[in-house]
C-alpha cells in the first residue's frame, strides 16, 4: 500500500459517506432515530457507530494510543445537521493526519489493547483500510435504511466514484 492509494480510498470512503449524509438529511426527524431491524438500532445509531469508530481508529493511529478518545453517544446528535457538522471535522482531522505519512509509515506496526483485553498488534496501513472497509459495510446498512424511507442514496459504488472523478 501507498499513501497515494490510501489517500484515493479516503476520498472514496468521504464522497460515499456525503451521500449517505445528504440522503438522511431528507428523511424526517423520527425516522432519523427511529428503531430498525439493523445492528445499530436506528438511522442514526449506524451513523454514529460509523463515525464514532472512524474517530477512535484514527486516534489510535496517530497518537499510538487511544486515551484521548472520547466515546460518541447518540444523544449528541439529536439532528442529522449535527452528526453532519462533526464529520467534517473528523474527516478534516483524518485528511490532516493522512498528510503527515509516508510510503514507509504505512508499514509500521500499532500496539493496542482490544476491547476484550487481548494485545493486538497490526500494520498502520491494514488499520487505515480497515475504516473505509468498516464504513462501507455500516454505509450499507444506512442505504438499505435510507431506502426503505424512501430516500436512497444511489450508487455506492467504487466504479462510480471514478467514473465521477473524471
Amino acid at each position: 500500500m501507498n499513501i497515494r492509494d490510501l489517500c484515493t480510498l479516503y476520498d472514496y470512503h468521504y464522497w460515499a459517506t456525503q451521500r449517505i449524509l445528504a440522503a438522511s438529511a431528507r428523511v424526517s426527524p423520527e425516522q432519523f432515530v427511529a428503531s430498525t431491524t439493523h445492528n445499530y438500532g436506528s438511522l442514526r445509531g449506524a451513523l454514529v457507530h460509523t463515525l464514532e469508530a472512524e474517530c477512535a481508529w484514527r486516534i489510535l493511529c496517530q497518537h499510538r494510543d487511544i486515551a484521548a478518545f472520547e466515546a460518541l453517544y447518540e444523544g449528541a446528535f439529536p439532528t442529522v445537521e449535527a452528526l453532519t457538522q462533526r464529520w467534517s471535522n473528523e474527516e478534516r482531522a483524518m485528511r490532516d493526519y493522512l498528510t503527515t505519512l509516508t510510503d514507509d509509515d504505512l508499514s509500521q506496526h500499532i500496539r493496542y489493547t482490544g476491547d476484550g483485553g487481548q494485545k493486538r498488534e497490526r500494520v498502520l496501513w491494514h488499520c487505515l483500510l480497515h475504516v473505509v472497509n468498516h464504513g462501507t459495510q455500516h454505509r450499507s446498512e444506512a442505504a438499505a435504511i435510507l431506502t426503505e424511507y424512501g430516500c436512497s442514496p444511489g450508487e455506492l459504488d467504487f466504479t462510480v466514484f471514478l467514473d465521477e472523478q473524471r
